[in-house]
């Protein structure tokens, strides 16, 4: 086996799996997931373990740029501003909520239901900063399940609105949780003696400003070269281009790269007028690079942790939930929201996909965290597909309960 021959691999399996998955009325990402399982060294023994975690990395390195740069060029500073109090005041809430949630059940209950392959575990190197990584990758939502759910019942009024605004704005505020838990977990795992106010505070915040200057500097220069770009395919190379250096030159500086394609996104929708363009040439490309990626995501999965990651699967769905409900209707309560939005705002914000499943294996390309890494990848594998099965009908139900659906 070698490389290209594992990413034909990855792509026509992938495209049958989402094929079959559509056909039984699931997401696609389902069943890229599931195939890519299916893929694995511990089920079917297609690609070698030492391809998946090493050579094909690249594909997680791409992916999560462009899903990185799209969220950023959602965050247009005038549409923020007409969605109101109520999403800026709703989100914080609704993350927070699953990140302390998510975390708190992993650090109590933790030790009964994950076994490391260590003798005596330090709770400070293994249970901890597992807790405050996965937890911050609970923070986000999948925007585009719930854009489906809304347009096929043609749903419209302010549970909606409120919808679709939180999870515009929940998928930004995983990364930039995500970078600030890396960072702790980082040095909790080196050792808790090492702990300062400089590694604890100082790092996170360097590594997110330098992320956001890098990132941003990109976006002007995109702009200005977007000049030359004259027809749609010229402007795919562009934007591809720059997305890939951006990638690229975060990895040498050891920043965020999802910071920083996030930070070019954002200043190319709101210092382009108009700036649709930049963000639509990605539809070209874009199933090719999520088949490829979510079966790559689907072949970490690891039969051997699967009892483990099961049950952490389970308080990871519980508590997320648990957290963005909770928050929600706090958030909802304090910014003065409608009553629909109160009741119901915490059931349409049960799905996830592209950025956990990225963030996750990002954390786990990490030498550091060699020992939680794999528990970690298949304890979000398994929650998302648990998502995946529970969180339409509970969006439906939330939209059909606020009277909004028109079909």
């Amino acid at each position: 086996m070698n490389s290209i021959l594992a990413i034909g691999i990855l792509i026509i399996a992938g495209f049958f799996g989402g094929l079959v998955a559509k056909k039984i009325r699931y997401p696609r990402i389902s069943g890229y997931i599931i195939v890519g399982m299916l893929l694995s060294p511990s089920v079917l023994n297609v690609i070698p373990s030492g391809l998946i975690r090493e050579d094909l990395s690249v594909i997680t390195d791409i992916a999560l740029g462009v899903v990185a740069y799209l969220i950023g060029g959602s965050l247009n500073l005038e549409r923020l501003k007409k969605l109101g109090k109520n999403i800026v005041t709703i989100t914080p809430f609704e993350a927070l909520g699953a990140w302390i949630f998510v975390s708190l059940l992993i650090i109590f209950l933790g030790h009964f239901v994950i076994k490391f392959d260590i003798l005596n575990p330090n709770f400070y190197q293994t249970y901890l900063p597992m807790a405050i990584i996965i937890g911050a990758i609970s923070c986000a939502t999948a925007p585009a399940a719930v854009l489906a759910i809304i347009h096929e019942y043609r749903a419209k009024g302010p549970l909606t609105t409120t919808l679709l605004g939180v999870v515009a704005l929940d998928d930004a505020f995983a990364i930039v949780g995500y970078a600030i838990a890396i960072s702790i977990a980082g040095v909790l795992i080196i050792g808790v003696q090492a702990l300062s106010l400089y590694q604890m505070l100082i790092v996170p915040i360097l590594d997110i400003a330098g992320s956001l200057l890098v990132g941003t500097g990109f976006g002007f220069v995109l702009v200005y070269m977007s000049r030359f770009a004259k027809t749609r395919k010229t402007l795919l190379v562009t934007v591809l281009g720059m997305i890939m250096l951006s990638i690229g030159t975060a990895k040498i500086l050891g920043i965020s790269s999802l910071l920083a394609n996030m930070a070019m996104g954002f200043v190319i929708v709101n210092k382009m007028k108009p700036s649709e363009e930049m963000f639509r040439v990605i539809d070209d490309i874009e199933d090719v690079i999520f088949a490829m990626f979510f079966t790559l995501a689907g072949a970490h999965f690891d039969l051997g942790v699967v009892k483990t990651a099961g049950i952490l699967a389970l308080l990871i769905v519980i508590g997320r939930f648990s957290g963005k409900f909770i928050g929600a209707k706090m958030g909802a309560a304090i910014s003065g929201a409608p009553v629909v939005v109160r009741k119901y705002l915490g059931f349409g914000l049960l799905p996830k996909a592209g950025v956990t499943v990225g963030l996750v294996l990002l954390a786990q390309q990490n030498s550091t965290f060699t020992i939680i890494g794999p528990i970690m990848v298949n304890a979000i594998l398994a929650s998302v597909i648990i998502n995946e099965l529970i969180a339409p009908p509970l969006t439906k139900y939330a939209l059909f309960k606020a009277g909004e659906v028109t079909t």
